[in-house]
């Protein structure tokens, strides 16, 4: 389970193991963190080689996950668990590494509450898009898309479809059918990265998004959808039900529904500046 986790409202790539039962994170993520480096990369390299030929076996038995780079497409990383992390930190000189090594044990807690009491995720989701400046109808409007969502991805399990490349495969399918634009394009529209695009959504576009989704959903239902195949025909006609809605309303209002309207934090500075 793939997961954004906030430090001091920076971003953390991080990844649960449900057999291991423990996080990874990202280590270069961590390092621009703890360095303020211009190049957290070529700073974790150099650390890297010079940890290795001091024999640390720290560096030796980190691995690679697979993760969404600033470019938006799926690239190796190299991950550390928690205990990992806090002897790395330790060749990192930074004012931020007591804090941080707080941070990670707070974490590690809260997943093992999580674990016992599901809603406890959900009360956490909704508390750090309140730290991002959400309101509360765009907080309501993001959980119950997320509640569709985790719906459709369910019956796509249990009707065959398994592979997380499948699953972005799919609802391309249908972000494209419903936008006209593809996931990559509506994320350059926005002018997102790394950023997860529903959580820079307007909350019309979550709505719309959401009626595709349980549209596609009770489609593949009534059909009895199996395989890739026919879930990418259901995932069609479920879009193309949520574009017809997207051009009535558009029409009647005058307004588009698709925007590049986002919670970045320069943009919000530029609107604000705008108004002055």
């Amino acid at each position: 389970m793939s997961n954004i986790q906030l430090f001091e409202s920076k971003k953390i790539r991080s990844s649960w193991n449900e057999q291991e039962q423990k996080w990874y994170f990202s280590i270069t993520d961590i390092v621009a963190i703890l360095t303020e480096s211009i190049d957290p990369l070529a700073y974790w390299r150099k650390l890297k080689e010079r940890l290795k030929k001091e024999g640390n076996e720290t560096v030796t038995n980190c691995h690679g996950l697979k993760m969404e780079a600033s470019d938006g497409k799926m690239r190796m990383t190299d991950v550390a668990d928690t205990e990992q992390l806090l002897r790395l930190i330790q060749s990192i000189p930074s004012p931020k590494a007591e804090p941080f090594k707080q941070w990670l044990a707070k974490v590690g807690y809260e997943r093992i509450q999580e674990i016992s009491d599901p809603e406890q995720s959900l009360d956490r989701a909704r508390e750090n898009w309140h730290q991002l400046g959400r309101s509360e109808k765009w907080i309501q409007q993001r959980m119950t898309g997320q509640e569709t969502r985790n719906k459709l991805t369910d019956y796509w399990k249990q009707s065959g479809v398994e592979k997380r490349d499948e699953f972005a495969f799919l609802t391309n399918i249908i972000h494209q059918e419903w936008t006209g634009l593809t996931v990559k394009k509506h994320k350059d529209l926005k002018g997102l990265k790394t950023q997860n695009l529903r959580d820079h959504m307007t909350e019309a576009e979550l709505i719309f998004t959401a009626l595709a989704e349980l549209s596609t959903r009770q489609i593949a239902e009534t059909e009895k959808a199996k395989g890739l195949k026919q879930n990418a025909t259901a995932g069609k006609k479920g879009g193309r039900i949520a574009r017809n809605a997207r051009l009535a309303l558009e029409q009647k209002t005058g307004k588009p529904v698709i925007t590049s309207e986002n919670f970045l934090p320069m943009a919000k500075e530029k609107k604000k500046m705008d108004k002055k």
